[in-house]
């Protein structure tokens, strides 16, 4: 299916958007809920997180997979069965009983977003002309960067007047019309050719970028030198060597990693990962902090997260468009550059620091993350053409859900670690220090991506 043969691409795409936006929303929905969680089922911070970060695991290991599994199933096939999958999967949790019905509800609602967050880019570059990418992009925007920055607050307010619950049964209906519309209007856009499968990649894979994971989700509770943190992180890197080396050789790769050598690509993607980190180490950090430093209401902190995420959708809608325009850099520059400022920001907040001050450093922070995600992903998948632009798309959200899940373990064991520096103090302001490391971090990541993006070259 060629571009030009599409006469109305973002209807062929509306279900699909949908269902991505879902499973975007469900990364970070559930981080609100955290404190309630622990209270309910009587487990610590480091057991809570796993809900993210096995939600994170399953994506990362279904991801590289999606690119071979799209020359066996069609895309209307992948793309229902993802959202069947889905569908099961939060009314698991809804109904959940106790942690591990939930976890598992959590597992297999990653497994039907490892899938979707693909085919939305394979779709949109097979479908939309390269000069109309930028603003396709800033639609895609909505649902990679809003959907996280969204999820607290509609969550905090699902909270305020209910259970966490309903937190996934709000995920229904919007499953079921992202399921209507795709049997409606999704067009198939791959070839099937159903290439032979590579038994022992696969098994790489899962071990390479699930001991990743797995290695900082312990790392949360256990500490980054525990033997089994080191253990998974050390298995997980050496099983992802053997993985690449071997897709070098094989005839027909489970993923093509020759797209590095293209040195746009590479820088592209390296903005796209610090930017995401950004963005999940944020969304999991500050409703902790609202609810645990500064003692909100967890309905308040819905209401005090959601000028963060209005300021996030505006923007990603026209920072796509807008590079179409302008040229990516310049975004991507000001977007790192406001991440660095809202970040300071939190970093100066004192233990009574005024709830205006936090919504701010929020906004500021969430105006900058749409502005580098579309424009760096628009840099780095340009630089690709013909088929390998499949591989550049998976790889690159392959890579986002892993260092997703590892901000997200390193931002829980900040927070250990000011709490144990904190000393004999009262529990909000150890937990401030904790926040506050959390916060330095993300300064790093910010002040990082500044200095690459300032060095980063025109692109034609």
């Amino acid at each position: 299916m060629k571009a030009n043969e599409v006469k109305h691409p973002y209807v062929v795409m509306m279900g699909l958007l949908i269902g991505g936006f879902v499973g975007m929303l469900s990364e970070t929905a559930l981080n609100i809920a955290l404190p309630a969680l622990m209270r309910d089922f009587n487990v610590t911070t480091g057991n809570v997180q796993w809900l993210v970060t096995s939600y994170l695991l399953m994506v990362g290991i279904v991801l590289p997979l999606t690119g071979i599994l799209t020359k066996w199933f069609t895309t209307r096939q992948m793309v229902l069965f993802a959202l069947a999958d889905f569908l099961i999967g939060v009314i698991i949790s809804a109904v959940a009983p106790n942690f591990g019905v939930l976890l598992l509800g959590r597992i297999i609602q990653g497994i039907a977003t490892g899938i979707l967050l693909p085919m939305i880019f394979i779709v949109l570059l097979s479908i939309i002309k390269p000069n109309k990418r930028g603003s396709a992009m800033g639609i895609v925007g909505l649902v990679i960067m809003f959907a996280p920055a969204l999820g607290p607050t509609l969550a905090g307010i699902i909270l305020g007047i209910s259970s966490w619950h309903f937190i996934f049964w709000m995920f229904v209906p919007l499953l079921l019309i992202s399921a209507g519309l795709t049997a409606r209007s999704l067009v198939n856009v791959t070839e099937i050719t159903k290439p032979k499968i590579d038994g022992l990649s696969v098994v790489l894979s899962t071990i390479g970028f699930g001991g990743l994971v797995v290695g900082a989700s312990f790392a949360g509770d256990d500490g980054w030198l525990s033997p089994l943190v080191l253990a998974s992180i050390l298995v997980g890197i050496i099983a992802l060597i053997i993985y690449v080396r071997r897709q070098t050789k094989l005839t027909i790769p489970i993923l093509n990693f020759s797209v590095f050598k293209i040195r746009a690509y590479t820088h592209g993607l390296i903005l796209v990962l610090l930017d995401f980190v950004i963005i999940m180490a944020s969304a999991y950090l500050l409703p902790l902090y609202w609810q645990k430093s500064l003692l909100v209401a967890v309905s308040l902190v819905g209401i005090f997260m959601l000028p963060g995420g209005l300021a996030n959708a505006i923007f990603s809608s026209v920072a796509g468009r807008m590079s179409d325009e302008y040229g990516s850099k310049g975004f991507i520059v000001a977007g790192f550059g406001l991440t660095t400022i809202g970040s300071v920001l939190l970093i100066l907040a004192g233990p009574s620091v005024a709830h205006w001050y936090i919504i701010l450093a929020h906004v500021i922070i969430m105006i900058g993350v749409p502005l580098i995600i579309s424009p760096a992903q628009i840099f780095a998948l340009n630089a690709i053409k013909g088929p390998a632009s499949a591989d550049a798309s998976t790889i690159l959200n392959t890579l986002q859900q892993i260092v997703g899940a590892l901000a997200t373990a390193i931002a829980t064991s900040l927070i250990g670690l000011g709490v144990m520096n904190a000393g004999h103090v009262k529990a909000t302001l150890a937990f401030n220090l904790g926040a506050h490391y959390g916060f330095i971090f993300i300064t790093a990541i910010s002040v990082v991506g500044l200095v690459i993006a300032i060095a980063l070259p025109k692109q034609d």
